[in-house]
């Protein structure tokens, strides 16, 4: 469904779970999950069907950021960090969410850490994962060589230096499939035909923003619960990205998950461990 979150702007969301649940003689009310997609120029797709596994202990909120997916498409001086944050606060006042649980995923990951610099005092729980404060290329580029040999690095130079569509084309073939370590399967090409993608917005973004990001200074800010996942083996955003964040917030608010055998995404990789985690965070959030 569309929701619209300022006047002429609507978001695409699906919701997944009641949020309130009989309990003996009262009525119960879960944690509200609100689900930050990857990208930029992606949509909420991935996070289906793995995250209804937590639909039993949160309300599951699926949202597209603003002109991805099936949002409304928007004009490209909106495609920035603070406005993507300040549309988590949005949604909520639209859908009358109050507290949520906020999980990033990769680029949504930068969009809840600029959401927690600059709503510090909005959301119960925050969970960031497989994500990065800054480019970081002298990292990625070590990774991308430790997996995939001196292809994998040039083609992630090229990309990450100069992202265009001649650039991203060869960085999906030699870059991509070191992004997790589980092997590909049929269901992994259906779940990248599913996408809704949004080129125009992952090049400007990857050309602009991103380039000069940095924060970890806004991480001071955080007042609530964070949880920082990581994958060991994580090419796009190394574990020591993950450090650095962990390093940055504030006791006693972080927390930091690694999973040794995983890339880019626990939760693809080493499911059960990394949802056992992230179930009793979520959970803890009531």
């Amino acid at each position: 469904m569309h929701i619209a979150i300022a006047p002429g702007i609507r978001l695409y969301i699906d919701i997944e779970g009641a949020g309130l649940v009989p309990d003996g003689p009262r009525m119960r009310t879960k944690p509200t999950l609100v689900l930050l997609h990857g990208g930029p120029g992606y949509d909420h797709s991935g996070f289906k069907p793995a995250f209804s596994r937590l639909a039993d202990v949160a309300q599951i909120v699926y949202v597209d950021h603003r002109g991805h997916g099936r949002s409304d498409r928007r004009p490209p001086d909106e495609w920035t960090l603070d406005t993507f944050a300040d549309d988590v606060v949005r949604l909520c006042d639209a859908l009358g969410i109050v507290k949520p649980v906020v999980l990033g995923q990769s680029f949504g990951g930068f969009v809840a850490q600029r959401y927690l610099a600059r709503h510090p005092a909005h959301p119960s729980r925050v969970v960031l994962s497989s994500t990065s404060p800054h480019l970081g290329l002298a990292r990625k580029l070590a990774m991308f060589q430790r997996l995939g040999g001196p292809e994998a690095r040039a083609a992630a130079q090229a990309f990450w230096s100069n992202p265009s569509p001649a650039t991203w084309a060869p960085y999906l073939q030699h870059c991509m499939h070191l992004y997790n370590q589980r092997p590909a399967t049929p269901d992994t090409h259906d779940a990248r035909e599913r996408i809704v993608f949004n080129t125009d917005i992952l090049f400007a973004s990857a050309s602009g923003e991103q380039q000069t990001m940095d924060l970890l200074p806004g991480l001071a800010r955080v007042c609530c619960p964070v949880l920082v996942m990581a994958g060991e083996l994580d090419p796009v955003c190394p574990l020591a990205d993950s450090q650095d964040i962990a390093a940055a917030i504030p006791a006693p608010w972080g927390r930091l998950a690694t999973f040794a055998r995983s890339g880019h995404g626990a939760w693809r990789d080493e499911p059960d461990a990394a949802f056992a985690v992230l179930r009793e965070f979520v959970a803890g959030a009531g």
